[in-house]
């Protein structure tokens, strides 16, 4: 089967290079919705649109999607159907009522969850006689459909080789993290797990800098060289980690337990709240009473992990 991408000018005339394409249906039109089901046309696959809210699909209909207002017919119009809802549960909720419409299709996840969401839901999806593929994209709705966007899945590989093609179209990226079905859910929180904290530095730099009148675009470049930095160790600390061996990094526990008190004096003399780093002092104050002074910072992962007695 040709999986060539078309132009927009093709996905909308409707043309039989297009209508050899596997058609898809996209559950939830969000703006990330929106985007898959945009590169889903751009590449030639007749797409069949739903949500709960009918007039956001109006974009994709004049773009050439096939909008079914009940969920039942949505089911209907496709072999692969991709739900883009907010969580398993807004899935299943989506779901309700049209479960017989599942039988024989592929349903491929792309949403918020825990693993233990993703179990319960991919068996849920097997007891309607579906196949199912749990998959996240690690970028932002404007990257969907880009050579370099990552999308990682988790489910049986004969699923994802069936479908790689087709979902080659919403990014160049295709991982196949394993046969887990809550695979792709396990790897959104572990990495994460990394974003929060990261944006929050930022924004408490920002808000450091604003004190003195100073515009958080001036510290870009070097938040940028930073991050890069950080990226550089990320293997070195993952193999410490991985061998429990906390000895190579040369980053000590010590160092940054050591920094406490002028993380406080900042906050007191520059006014910006810096609360959140209470849990982080804290964490360190265990690792030092726990004689992990002169460990590398990655030993934190101990404290962090429930390390099971045969480890």
């Amino acid at each position: 089967m040709n999986e060539t991408a078309e132009s927009p000018r093709t996905a909308r005339t409707g043309t039989a290079s297009a209508a050899r394409q596997v058609p898809v249906t996209v559950l939830g039109t969000g703006s990330m919705g929106r985007a898959l089901a945009g590169a889903l046309l751009v590449a030639g696959h007749p797409t069949t649109v739903w949500n709960r809210t009918p007039h956001r699909v109006a974009p994709l209909v004049a773009a050439g999607a096939e909008h079914q207002i009940a969920v039942a017919d949505a089911l209907s119009a496709s072999p692969v159907v991709i739900s883009c809802t907010s969580s398993f549960r807004s899935a299943r909720e989506s779901l309700a009522g049209a479960e017989r419409r599942l039988a024989g299709r592929t349903l491929i996840t792309l949403n918020s969850g825990t693993p233990a969401e993703a179990r319960e839901f991919a068996e849920w999806v097997k007891s309607c006689g579906a196949r199912f593929l749990g998959g996240a994209i690690k970028n932002v709705p404007s990257a969907v459909g880009k050579p370099d966007t990552l999308l990682y899945f988790g489910g049986e590989r004969a699923v994802f080789d069936a479908h790689r093609a087709t979902l080659r179209a919403l990014g160049g990226d295709l991982v196949h993290l394993g046969d887990d079905p809550d695979l792709a859910a396990l790897y959104e929180s572990a990495v994460g797990a990394t974003l929060l904290p990261a944006l929050l530095g930022f924004f408490e730099g920002a808000a450091l800098l604003a004190t003195r009148g100073i515009e958080a675009q001036t510290m870009v470049p070097y938040s940028i060289k930073w991050l890069r930095m950080i990226e550089s160790l990320l293997p070195i600390m993952a193999g410490e980690i991985d061998d429990r061996d906390y000895t190579r990094l040369g980053s000590s526990v010590a160092l940054s337990h050591d920094a406490i008190p002028s993380d406080e004096q900042l906050s007191a003399a520059s006014g910006v709240d810096m609360s959140w780093h209470a849990s982080m002092h804290e964490l360190l104050h265990r690792a030092v009473a726990e004689g992990r002074g002169e460990q590398s910072i990655t030993a934190l992962i101990e404290l962090l992990a429930s390390r099971r007695s045969n480890h």
